[in-house]
């Protein structure tokens, strides 16, 4: 990781759960000094003291970027921690849920660079997708936050921050989705007559597998889903069930992301 903004200055990790360290471990895999990072967190994940980074020291006066990593009902003792950064050109990045540019701003000066980003959970294991948006003086600092959340998988860059609700109903909430779509697959396997184990591993493979084959084929899922349905089979058989308009996925998804963009936004404003 070449930035010699962060080498020169450092890093500060403010909160380092299994998604603050997922981004770190990603950070140091990719060549970023352990001595540019500063982790605070009063129980950070116990790897994280061998590693080489600064944890719970004192900071460094004037840090290149402040990534904000802390759990959104932290976030009232965290930030006035770390006000006295503000109004100069250190980069704040935040990837806590729910938690709009405007409260940064308040908290920070409207003149401090400031970049919201909404990650999902399989960051947990590099295979993330996070979705980025900034303030008018953070416009600049995008190409920074994006090399820095790259390292967890992903990322993509929004219009603005009014999409956020919707990205958090999609991908935000997304892995949620697919876990229970996992459990009620092997449940219905169970149901069929196959062991909880076998039925678990053979839902849980086919998700993944399925996952990995959208992504790297040409054709979009559409295309797939037909390529695999032959006429009269097994799978149309299940897909009249699913694609039902009034029961099925065409229903039910669409409505399961309103509710969760919804929420997101009644979140944001308190």
């Amino acid at each position: 990781m070449k930035d010699s903004r962060i080498a020169a200055r450092g890093l500060v990790l403010l909160g380092c759960g299994k998604m603050g360290s997922a981004m770190l471990a990603g950070w140091l895999d990719r060549g970023l000094p352990a001595a540019s990072v500063w982790v605070q967190d009063p129980a950070p994940s116990l790897w994280v003291h061998g590693s080489g980074v600064h944890v719970n020291a004192d900071l460094p006066s004037d840090p290149a970027v402040i990534l904000i990593a802390v759990k959104p009902q932290m976030m009232g003792d965290a930030l006035p921690a770390i006000a006295a950064f503000g109004g100069g050109d250190t980069v704040f990045v935040s990837v806590a849920a729910g938690t709009p540019l405007s409260a940064f701003e308040d908290a920070f000066g409207p003149a401090s660079p400031i970049v919201r980003a909404m990650p999902n959970t399989p960051a947990a294991v590099g295979r993330g997708i996070t979705a980025i948006c900034a303030n008018a003086a953070g416009q600049g600092a995008l190409d920074e936050a994006e090399m820095l959340l790259s390292a967890v998988g992903d990322v993509v860059r929004l219009e603005g921050e009014h999409q956020m609700d919707a990205v958090t109903g999609v991908s935000g909430s997304g892995p949620a989705y697919v876990f229970h779509l996992i459990e009620t697959l092997a449940a219905g396997g169970v149901a069929q007559g196959l062991p909880e184990d076998l039925a678990m591993q053979l839902a849980k493979a086919t998700v993944a597998g399925a996952g990995h084959l959208a992504m790297e084929a040409e054709e979009d899922p559409a295309q797939l889903r037909v390529n695999v349905t032959s006429p009269n089979g097994t799978t149309q058989a299940a897909l009249e069930v699913l694609m039902d308009e009034k029961s099925g996925f065409p229903n039910l998804l669409p409505r399961a992301v309103k509710a969760a963009s919804e929420r997101s936004k009644e979140l944001a404003d308190g």
